[in-house]
Parts: structure tokens; C-alpha cells; sequence
């Protein structure tokens, strides 16, 4: 067994392979974070889009689909962080305080603070975890969340969406994670292409500017639901 296992651990042991874990895991999210935020706008198609959509991701594969999936997002967290953390310390000892001082003072502020986002952006996942999905507080499990769709009785997403943001705490702290997750992908996706070898001197500033407005396009999309909610009062 350990001849199986070795060569996968020195592999990981080595810098390239947690680069190319931290890349691979990050693809995964930013898949992830595009399709999550495709979802979420569907409240301003209306609740039965929303309730739709909802009803669809918890019932998928008898509900096990579900969970299939946030097992599988959490465990590509937990990795992607971990390996950055370990990348990042391996890198300091073997490159020394000089080339740190260096660095610091050519690298951009998000690539700098990526590993302090990613904490963060870790704290307010398991927050929205439990806000949205655990649907911890408010009742959100109540009859006063449950509604009809296509004579069927399901759980009223777009109420608790709406309920959600109307709570002015929960918008800010929703949008102030949202310039977090826009300061780490505006790095990160870039790194990302990087890391898997697309990127050549000719065409690096393109993925760069991509990298900028794929943040950009998250960023505005995800603020877009609580700002429409909280200062605008849409949905109440």
C-alpha cells in the first residue's frame, strides 16, 4: 500500500505539487462561485424560479446529491487553504527575508493578503452555511417558510433570501466578504492559469485583465441581491 501512497506524498511534499493543488482546488471554487451566483439571481426572476431551483438542488439523486457536493466544496476549501498556508511558509524558509522584502514591495496588494482573505472568506462560508443551507435562526425550517410550487409544498427559498438581507447585519457582512472574494479572485484566477502552464509572457496580460473582471462580474452580480433587498426593498 505504501508503494502506492509514497510517491503521492512526496509529490504533495514537493512545491510543485501543492501549487498544482491549490490551482486545481481553485478551479474547482471558481466554477463553483459563477454557477452559485447564476443561482442566486434567479430571486429576481421571481419566487417560483428561485423555489424551482432550490427544490431541484435538494432533492437531486434522492437528496444525497446535495450533500455529495458540499462535502466535495468543503473538502476543496479545506485543501486549497491548507496547501496555501504550507506553499507559502515553504517558499518564505527557502527564499529568505531578502527576496521576501522584495517581493513585498512589487507584489500586488491582493496577492499579499490572499491567505488573510481566504481565512476570511472561510469564516463567512460557514456563516452562509448556517444562514442559508443549515438554515440556523429565524425559523427558516417553519411553516412560515414553506410554500406551494406546482401543487407540491416546498422550502420558500425566495422568502428566506428576501428575509435574509433584509436584516441590515447580514447584508453588510455579505458585501464586505464579496470585496474579499473580489480582492482574492482578481489574484487568484490569474495565478491559476499560471500554474497549470497556459500562461506566456505574450498573452499574461490577458489573463491578468480576465482574472480583474471575472472578479468584477462576481463581485457586482453577488452585491447586486442584498443592495436590491436591504436598500432598495426589493421583494418586501
Amino acid at each position: 500500500m505504501s508503494a502506492v501512497f509514497d510517491p503521492l506524498f512526496r509529490f504533495y511534499a514537493s512545491s510543485i505539487g501543492k501549487k498544482l493543488l491549490v490551482a486545481l482546488t481553485g478551479a474547482v471554487l471558481v466554477v463553483f462561485v459563477l454557477g452559485h451566483m447564476i443561482g442566486n439571481l434567479l430571486v429576481f426572476a421571481g419566487p417560483d424560479a428561485i423555489n424551482e431551483y432550490g427544490h431541484l438542488l435538494q432533492t437531486s439523486l434522492h437528496g444525497v446529491g446535495v450533500w455529495i457536493a458540499r462535502l466535495g466544496l468543503l473538502a476543496a476549501v479545506v485543501v486549497h487553504i491548507i496547501a496555501t498556508i504550507q506553499l507559502t511558509r515553504q517558499n518564505r524558509a527557502a527564499r529568505g527575508d531578502a527576496y521576501a522584502k522584495h517581493k513585498f514591495q512589487v507584489s500586488s496588494t491582493s496577492s499579499r493578503t490572499m491567505i488573510w482573505s481566504g481565512l476570511t472568506l472561510l469564516a463567512f462560508i460557514i456563516y452562509h452555511l448556517l444562514h442559508f443551507t443549515i438554515r440556523a435562526g429565524n425559523d427558516y425550517n417553519g411553516a412560515a417558510y414553506k410554500t406551494d410550487l406546482h401543487g407540491e409544498t416546498v422550502h420558500n427559498v425566495y422568502k428566506m433570501v428576501i428575509d435574509g438581507f433584509s436584516w441590515a447585519p447580514a447584508s453588510i457582512f455579505y458585501i464586505i466578504a464579496m470585496g474579499l472574494l473580489y480582492s482574492h479572485l482578481s489574484h487568484g484566477v490569474s495565478s491559476l492559469f499560471q500554474t497549470l502552464g497556459f500562461t506566456t509572457h505574450r498573452n499574461a496580460p490577458m489573463f491578468k485583465t480576465f482574472g480583474h473582471l471575472y472578479a468584477t462580474l462576481i463581485l457586482v452580480g453577488n452585491c447586486s441581491i442584498p443592495v436590491a433587498i436591504w436598500l432598495f426593498g426589493y421583494g418586501r
